[in-house]
Formats: structure tokens, sequence, C-alpha cells
């Protein structure tokens, strides 16, 4: 399928970029040779999405049950991190494109939250599409917060109970500043979304590909948002609703 630039694209599209120890080990390599060959398909989505108009795209790019992992892995994977916000940072300023993070950045090794600060720093004043990575991130961590922020306004007489509505809940949440996903892209053929923005993704389109993190292209980009483009996304409503 090919993307029709004259219909709507997704404003805001979230991916689990799974399957990189998997790649690596068809190959017969460690599962950081997968994670070190994941940095193209990165590429090829922020490239991929920035040249269609998307206005928000959020990568999944560490969780907080990802801290289980050998620590050689975990060690390995902010070494790599670091590097590559460093290297990329001129593009995403060539590209006018602003980074930001969401998760728990405080338990990142400190080199890296530096390494962050001063890509956040130095894009902030672009103006295109905002790149969010997901670090040391988890939703229900997330509604987690959201609930204790809530409660000690509550505590505290700035709120009453009932005054809670999803629009408040929403407000405490990372994501707060920016729409809700309306695509979500996951790969290696897992058909779940990982305890990744479980409130935000209510009503997004999910798309499942079997290809693995590292063989992601922007032609995989493409048929995900042309599937996207022939959905009836309904909200509730019935057919004959939308029509009218």
């Amino acid at each position: 399928m090919k993307v029709d630039t004259s219909k709507y694209i997704p404003q805001h599209i979230a991916i689990i970029m799974d399957g990189n120890g998997r790649w690596a080990k068809q190959l017969g390599k460690a599962r950081l040779f997968g994670h070190n060959n994941a940095i193209e398909a990165v590429r090829n989505a922020v490239e991929g999405c920035a040249e269609l108009g998307v206005k928000y795209l959020t990568l999944y790019a560490f969780s907080t049950e990802n801290w289980s992992r050998p620590q050689l892995e975990i060690e390995g994977l902010m070494t790599l991190l670091q590097k590559t916000i460093q290297s990329e940072t001129q593009s995403l300023i060539k590209n006018n494109i602003k980074l930001q993070a969401i998760g728990e950045i405080n338990r990142l090794p400190e080199v890296n939250q530096i390494a962050f600060q001063q890509a956040i720093d130095a894009t902030v004043h672009c103006t295109g599409m905002i790149l969010t990575l997901a670090l040391s991130y988890s939703s229900k961590m997330e509604l987690t917060k959201a609930i204790k922020a809530i409660a000690e306004k509550i505590k505290n007489n700035t709120l009453q109970p009932d005054e809670i509505t999803e629009k408040i809940i929403t407000q405490h949440l990372l994501t707060a500043h920016m729409p809700d996903p309306e695509l979500m892209i996951r790969t290696s053929g897992e058909h779940r979304i990982s305890n990744f923005m479980l409130w935000q993704l209510a009503y997004a389109e999910l798309y499942f590909l079997e290809i693995l993190w590292p063989d992601f292209r922007k032609i995989h980009l493409h048929q995900a948002i042309a599937d996207f483009q022939i959905r009836e996304r309904r909200f509730g409503k019935i057919s004959e609703q939308l029509v009218s």
C-alpha cells in the first residue's frame, strides 16, 4: 500500500521498537549487535514521519522493566544511547526537529542525562516535528505518579474529588503537552502494547509488523499509514453517524 498524501496523515505516531535481540540472535551475534544496527531504523522512522508532515513521533526506547536485563546489555545500551544522541543532534537541528524525553530520566546514568539535556536545549527552538523518546518509561509508572499528584492536590484542598475528569487525568500525564497517538506501530510480530501509553492509546489504531526492528524502513512506515487511511475510526459511533 502507498500513502495517499491527499488524505489525512496521523498527527501523532507512536512506535514500539521491538526485535533487536532476536535480529542479532538470528545472525549468531550478541544482543548489542542488534541494538547497534537499529539506528538506521530509527533514522528511517524519524525522516519518514517528518517528510510526511507528522507532527509528533514517540519512540519507546527503554522501559522501566528493561532495567532488569543483564547489566552488560544495559551498560551497552546506555553507551549507545549517549553516542547516538550526540551524533544525531545536528541532523535534528538541520531537519527542524525538536527532541524531548518522557520517563524517569533521573534513573539514567549522569552522562546520559547530560547528553539528553544538551540535545534538548540545542533543539528547543526547532518548530517542526517533535520527537519524543520514552526512556525508563512505563505507563503504570506514569499513571501511578499522576494519581499521586492528583491525591496530593485533594489533600491540599486545591482539587475536589468530584472535579476529577478525564481532562484532569490527562493534564497530569507525562504526555500532557501533546495529543494522544492516532497510530501505534509495533515490530517483531508481538501483538501487545507492553505497558506503553495505556491511557493515551485508548482509541489509537494498532498496526503490527512481523519484521524485526533493525529491518524497519520508510516503506514499512508508509504501509502502516496507508493502512491507517483506509480504517474507519468511529470512536463509539456507527458508520452512518460519521457520514452524516
